[in-house]
Parts: C-alpha cells; structure tokens; sequence
C-alpha cells in the first residue's frame, strides 16, 4: 500500500509555517530582544510579511514583485525573494521557489554576521523543504544540518528547532523511524512555537501509525487537534484529518476513512495546496483499491498524477506510478502495468542521477569559487598599492607648493632688507672706502683658505666614497649567493625525501612481490604434493582396501587445514587486530610526515566502513596506497583530500590532489593505472577520472558492496564443499 510514503510529505506543507508565521509573529519576543530579525529594517517589509500571515498572500506577492523593481537597499531585496520563495513554496511552484531562494542568498551582502546568518538559515530551511518535495532526500538532509550548523552559530533557538524538526522529517523519508522519534520529542521541549510543537505532535502520531500502534497515534493526533482548533490551521487541520482516515482504513474501516479523505481533499483544493490535494487524493485512491474498486481508484490515481507531473512531484509520481502498476497487476493487465513499472524506475535513476550531477558541480563551483578568490584578493592588493602611490604623489606635489611659497615670501622679505641696508651704506660710503679695502685683502686671503681646505677634503672623500661602493657591491653579491645556496640545499633536500618516498614504496612492492612468491611456493609444495599423491592413492583404489580410504581421508584434512592456515595467513595481522579506519589513518599520517604532503581524511560513517568485508577493505588499503604513489610520483601536488563514505551498499571513495593535472584524453596508461583498474574491475566497481592541467586531479571510485561480499562468500563455500565432496569419496 502506498499509503504511508505519500503520508510524510504533507508535513512538508505545514512546515511553510514553522519558518514564516512563527518568525514574524514571535519576531517582538525573541527577534527583538536578540536585535537580529532579518525583517527589522524596512516598514515596508514588515507591512508585506503582515499582509502574508494575515492571509492576503496574493496581495503580499504581487506588492513584493513591485518592491523588487523599486530602489531599495540589498537587505530589503533579499528579504523580498525570500517572502516569494515561500509563496511558491507553499504552492509546490519548486523551481521558482529555489530561484528566489537563491535570489534571496545574493543580495545577502549586510555587514552584519548575525543577520546574514540569520537569513541564510531560513534559506537553508527552504532549499531543504523543496528537496524533500521532489524526493531528494539526501539533498534535503544535507540543507538541514547546514540550517543546524548556522543557527547555532549565532544561537538561534527557533531556527535550530525548525532545522531540527525539518531533519526528523527527512529520517522519516528515509525510514530511519527511531531516530525521527527521537528528533520529534526533542522539537516537543520547544515552548516558545506552538507551530513545531503541533506539527510534532502529528509528526509523531503519524510514525507511531505506521509502526501500528495505533493508540498511541491517536493519543498524538487529539494533542495535535486541540492546539489546531485554538490556531485556526486548516493545513494541520487537514493532515489530522488524513491521519485519522488512515487509522480507520488500516481497521477496515472504509466508510469512516474516505469521509475523512474527503473532507481533506475539501480543504486542500480551497487552500491551493497543491502538493497536500495530491496526496488527498492518492489516499482515496488507495482506500478505494483496498476496497478492489479498482476503476474508481484509478480515475483518481491519473487525476493525482497530472498534478504531480504538472508542480514536478517527483517522489508523488513513483508512488502513484507503483500504485498503478498494482492495480494493472490485480486486473490482469500486464501491459500497462510493466508500462508504469518503467516510468518509476526511470523517475528514481532519474533522481539518483540528478544527485550525483549536482554533486559534482558544487564541487566544480567550490573550485572556480576558490580561484576567483584568489585573483579578487590579488586585484584589491594592486589597486590599494596604487592608492597608496598616488596618495604620496599627491603629498609631494602639496609640499613642493608649499615650499615654493615659503621661498618667494623670504625673497620678497630679503629685498626689502636690502633696500633698507643700501640706503644706510650709501650714508656710510664714504667712511668705509679705506676700511673696504683692509677688508678686501682680509676677504681674498679667507678664500685662499676655504679653497684649500675644500680641495683637500674632495680629495680624501673620493677614495673612501668608492670604497664604499665596492662594499655595497660585495654585500649584494654574497647575499645573493647565500640566497641561491638556500635554495640549491632546500631543493636537494626535497629531492632526497622524494627519492626515501620512492624507495619506501618500492620496498613495499618488493615485499609484495615475495609475499606472492612464497604463496606459490606453499601451493606448490605442500598442498600441490598432497593433491598429487591423493591422486595417485585413487588411481589405485579397490573397494576392499579400506586402510588407503582412510589415508585418502586423513591426507584430504590436512589438505584442507593447509588452505584454511594459508587463507589466515594472507589477511594482513595489522586489519585483524585493529580496526581498518585507524590503521589507514596511521599509514597516511606517516606518508604525510614523510613527503611534507598535507593529507585531509574524512570517512563517514566510521562504524560500518570498519565493518565491511576484510578481503574489500584489503582490497581499499592498496587501492589508496596505488593513488599515493603516483600523487608522489607525477603530481607534484602539495594537498590531498580523501574522503571514504558508505551509503545504501554503495562505497564511495573520493581522492582530491591539488598538483599539475593531466588531459584525461591524452593520458597513457602505465603499470599503475593499469593495477588499479584492475583491483576496481576485481570489486566491480567503477572509475571516474577527473583532471586538467594546472588544476589537479580527482578520483571517483564506487564499488558495490554487496556484490562483492556475496563474491566473497560463494568462493569461500565453493572451496568448502569441493573439500567436503573429495572427503565423501
């Protein structure tokens, strides 16, 4: 029955409210007294979020449309998109409600932290809701916890709870039930909004529904009944109502169970819910299936898949599309039915693959973000240096303004001293003609003398000036070599590092090489000369000689203890005494002192990568060890990220280097490349290379986990019983 998944998407809708009414009408209590609301700065943005949560949504939107066009500051455009993102949100309109989301991120430029936080927070919420919508669940998750992470930055409690309660939901999806209950009752400590707790409350009922403990459902859904009646919420009215059909049909009661269908239905269309009408709907479709009224179901199965194809529900349409598959199966018509199987399962690959696409390109933007930063930070230096240059211009040319004014005014000042003398030496002439001419002779003979000493002092400065220089030139050489000598001595000593990281690795390829020989020695010697004389011993076997039965049989035992003690022996000691995560980090650190390469290591989760399969996890170590040597060899990178990750059966390993890059439709495949593709293809696994030159490199490897155990485990049994056979002989 499709009952149940098509359930948890209707707390979805009632979400909208936990994120905008709550934020808006508790914004006296909690956003004035921490002075952090992004709605607080405008009036006019106030006035639009009033006429929102007083119902006139449409008159809300199309003023916000007209506030977008008008000259207003940044803060007030983002707050404008984010009020639009959630119109189309609560409508199931997904694109443009993650349009002006992003919209809403973009304008977010305000200077202060806790603002902007805040706003980014309420964006995350939304990108989380409308990944959910479409099925994305992954997706959704990942926004969650970033809403988590960014309000408790700024502790922001009423935000931390709806990221909390958006989470819960998304463990719903993935029918991670205990660990959703857990999330919902810690929403349920949350006084302050009544919206989360009514919509935990529901939340709630709902997973304790589906696990069929029914009183204890509707013990939640009367909770979550009395706060809707005092709050007037048809959302949450509705989803009760859905929830209370729910318990009726899983009792067989049908009559009781579309009455309440309906009346959801009823509520839904007049509301423009779209999103809760089509899960109305299916509910009724449901309901009618159970009641083998098949016609009538499937009437209403299209009319629901219409609109989901119409809003881009894609989760909404796999599940009617299996409910129809259903139906066409119970009528015997197996045409349409395997028609419907194939449109859900290309709308799941197709999610699956939108997923690892978009993966792939925030990885791509974080990279060109990176560099463009980089040259931004580097254009700012230049333009503060010539500022800087221009300044002291500017300051130059003032102080030689400034100087030529000063000596104009001591000129004018000098000449007027001079009037003024003359006039008193005209008087004065005639006393001191015989005087001058005793001054005169004084005068020459003082010139003589200065003369003098200024030519000898010229002659001493000028040799010790050059000499001088000759200094300066010997300085400046010796410091250039000294310099040139530090860099020789640094590039010798990364060469011999880099030669000590060769040989390390070409030590453990040589033990490798004689590990493998002495398993073929031990084949051949033990277990080979066993098998050859069993052989023989059969070859001459008569029914009446029992003693060579019974050797045949003691020879097969310790045959088969020989391979069970050689199996034992391949598994590496460090892997059964340790657990594999740590050993892998303990091996990287090691490289990463050795080669004076930074390495980041992230696996996730830690508890079932060190539970996988021994022989995978071998398999992981040299895979890991192969990338290594060739980053070291041919990448001159100075960074590598590995990031291990185990989800749905599915290992992921992802190795990130930082160095020269490589054209992938040029590379020639060497003996290393040439081993790792063979250790993947051993795991069925697959390789994606990604590299350019002067941009780095990145691994993408997955392998299957389940198939390679399951491998494992039928050699292991073959082997088993091709012993037991021989002993049965």
């Amino acid at each position: 029955m499709a009952l149940f998944p098509g359930r948890f998407y209707l707390i979805i809708i009632i979400f909208l409210s936990f994120s905008l009414q709550a934020q808006i009408e508790n914004k006296k209590k909690a956003f004035a007294a921490k002075k952090t609301s992004v709605f607080k700065h405008s009036p006019k943005i106030l006035g639009l979020y009033d006429l929102y949560n007083r119902g006139e949504e449409k008159k809300a939107y199309k003023k916000a449309h007209l506030l977008l066009k008008s000259k207003i500051d940044n803060r007030s455009l983002a707050s404008a998109n984010l009020l639009l993102a959630y119109y189309f949100n609560k409508r199931a309109i997904i694109d443009s409600s993650i349009y002006y989301t992003n919209q809403a991120f973009k304008y977010n430029t305000t200077a202060n932290d806790s603002i902007k936080n805040r706003l980014f927070s309420l964006g995350y919420n939304l990108l989380a809701i409308n990944n959910n919508k479409r099925g994305l669940f992954n997706e959704s998750k990942k926004w969650h916890i970033k809403g988590i992470e960014a309000s408790q930055k700024y502790n922001e409690t009423n935000l931390f709870y709806t990221h909390t309660h958006g989470l819960a939901q998304t463990y719903t999806e993935l029918g991670d039930y205990q660990n959703a209950l857990k999330l919902f009752k810690q929403c349920l400590e949350y006084k302050d909004d009544s919206e989360i707790i009514l919509g935990s409350y529901i939340n709630i009922a709902d997973i304790y529904s589906r696990l069929k403990d029914y009183d204890n459902a509707n013990i939640y859904y009367k909770k979550g009944k009395t706060i809707c009646e005092k709050t007037n919420n048809f959302q949450a009215k509705s989803i009760i109502l859905l929830g209370l059909g729910e318990n009726y049909q899983l009792q067989n009661k049908y009559p009781e169970a579309l009455k309440m269908f309906q009346e959801a239905l009823t509520i839904a269309d007049e509301n423009e819910m779209n999103q809760l009408a089509i899960i109305s709907r299916s509910t009724i479709g449901d309901c009618y299936t159970s009641q083998k009224k098949y016609n009538d179901a499937k009437l209403i199965f299209l009319e629901a898949l219409q609109k989901s194809i119409h809003f881009g529900l894609l989760q909404n349409q796999i599940d009617i599309y299996d409910e129809l598959r259903e139906i066409a199966i119970k009528q015997e018509d197996y045409k349409n039915a395997y028609m419907f199987f194939d449109k859900s399962t290309h709308l799941k690959d197709s999610i699956s693959k939108m997923e690892r696409i978009k993966e792939i390109n925030e990885l791509e933007i974080k990279y060109k973000t990176a560099q463009k930063q980089k040259e931004i930070e580097s254009l700012k230096f230049e333009n503060e240096a010539k500022k800087l240059a221009l300044a002291s211009q500017e300051d130059a040319i003032k102080n030689m303004i400034l100087q030529d004014e000063i000596s104009k005014k001591n000129n004018e000042n000098t000449i007027l001293s001079y009037q003024n003398s003359s006039n008193k030496k005209r008087n004065e002439i005639s006393l001191l003609k015989k005087d001058q001419q005793l001054k005169t002779l004084e005068i020459n003979q003082q010139k003589k003398i200065k003369l003098f000493t200024i030519s000898a002092f010229l002659i001493l400065l000028i040799p010790i000036i050059a000499l001088l220089f000759q200094f300066y030139k010997r300085f400046k050489i010796q410091h250039l070599l000294n310099i040139k000598q530090t860099e020789i001595s640094s590039q010798k000593i990364n060469s011999i590092l880099k030669e000590q990281e060769l040989e390390l690795i070409k030590a453990s390829i040589t033990g490798q090489d004689k590990e493998r020989k002495r398993i073929s020695q031990e084949l051949h010697d033990s277990i080979g000369g066993n098998l050859a004389a069993i052989k023989l011993q059969v070859n001459h076997l008569n029914s009446s000689n029992s003693s060579n039965i019974q050797k045949i049989s003691l020879q097969l035992d310790d045959t088969y203890q020989l391979v069970r003690n050689l199996s034992h022996n391949l598994l590496p000691k460090k892997f059964s005494q340790n657990k594999f995560l740590e050993v892998l980090e303990s091996y990287l650190n090691n490289i990463s002192e050795a080669s004076k390469i930074k390495i980041s290591y992230i696996p996730y989760p830690k508890k079932e990568i060190n539970d996988l399969d021994e022989n995978i996890q071998i398999e992981i170590f040299k895979i890991i060890q192969e990338l290594l040597t060739n980053t070291i060899k041919h990448a001159k990178a100075s960074e590598i990220e590995i990031q291990l990750n185990y989800i749905e059966n599915i290992f992921n390993l992802l190795f990130e280097d930082n160095g020269i890059g490589f054209q992938t439709e040029n590379i020639s495949k060497g003996i290393g490349l040439v081993n790792l593709e063979n250790r993947i293809n051993k795991l069925n696994g697959s390789l994606i290379i990604d590299s350019k030159q002067k941009r780095g490199t990145i691994f993408n490897i997955e392998i299957p986990v389940f198939q390679s155990k399951s491998k494992i485990q039928i050699k292991g049994i073959g082997l088993k019983n091709q012993l037991d056979e021989l002993k049965s002989i």
